[in-house]
């Protein structure tokens, strides 16, 4: 998929995406059990009504919450996370993927059922981890994608991946070549965890390496680095940045929100002129 892929998906140039940041799921440590679905429901749709009027051009549903986060998730979480975006549906207005950390199976599972546009996952390469080792099999994922229906939801992979590193000597810019190579619809570069700065020079190396595919910056999103990274980068995913004291498992903050789309609008304003 060219950037012209991702306008087809959210209908502009250099996309922001916006997270949202689910509570802890069911059988995760973090879950509220005598809160029930409602106390998952409850601020998901309350961030979603924010950023939604503030002008964001995506939304991507994600178990932030549930760590430690494991590489298999039980259909319970899955379940959860299905549940979650049909009650919201209605209330949508803008595309939305799905990340269930860090399992791409389940993710496009759930993508197929409430009808997300894309999800965001490691999908390709070998990686050490805090979590143990990450070594996903696109060749799997790509014909369960087929398998399910799910053809037409678009495959956003993270090739440097939070809390791990990859083995081997292939760098960031071989990884995203292989990766356009193998068919990702976008590859995204990220720091060492949520909300953490990602290397401008990776961002560069695999623009330079995999010029037609988009190339997307995944954490450490801000309204000062907009326009250096939108420079590079042909769209952004963004969370920690938008909530309230910069804190990733705070509520989103609507002045913050505000702040970063009137830096984008300023951006593409600049660059269509």
């Amino acid at each position: 998929m060219s950037a012209k892929g991702l306008d087809r998906i959210f209908g502009v140039s250099k996309p922001v995406v916006a997270m949202l940041h689910l509570p802890g799921l069911p059988g995760r440590p973090l879950h509220d059990v005598a809160g029930g679905p409602d106390a998952i429901l409850v601020p998901v749709a309350r961030d979603l009504e924010i950023l939604q009027a503030a002008g964001v051009d995506g939304v991507l549903f994600c178990n932030e919450k549930d760590y430690p986060y494991q590489l298999k998730v039980g259909p319970e979480v899955a379940a959860a996370m299905a549940a979650t975006v049909g009650r919201l549906r209605r209330e949508l207005s803008v595309p939305f993927g799905v990340n269930l950390l860090w399992d791409a199976m389940a993710s496009l599972a759930v993508a197929r059922a409430t009808g997300a546009r894309f999800i965001r996952e490691v999908l390709t390469g070998v990686y050490e981890s805090d979590l143990g080792m990450i070594a996903p099999n696109i060749g799997d994922i790509s014909a369960y994608r087929n398998a399910i229906g799910a053809a037409d939801v678009a495959l956003f992979d993270n090739i440097s991946p939070e809390f791990s590193s990859p083995l081997g000597t292939r760098t960031v810019a071989d990884r995203a070549r292989g990766a356009a190579f193998l068919g990702m619809d976008a590859i995204l570069i990220s720091g060492w965890a949520a909300g953490s700065p990602m290397a401008m020079g990776d961002l560069i190396a695999a623009k330079e390496a995999a010029p037609e595919t988009p190339i997307i910056a995944n954490t450490g999103v801000r309204a000062d680095r907009i326009a250096e990274i939108m420079k590079v980068a042909d769209g952004a995913i963004v969370g920690t940045s938008l909530k309230y004291e910069g804190i990733t498992w705070n509520p989103v903050d609507p002045a913050r929100v505000r702040e970063l789309m009137d830096a984008v609008r300023a951006v593409r304003g600049a660059s269509a002129s």
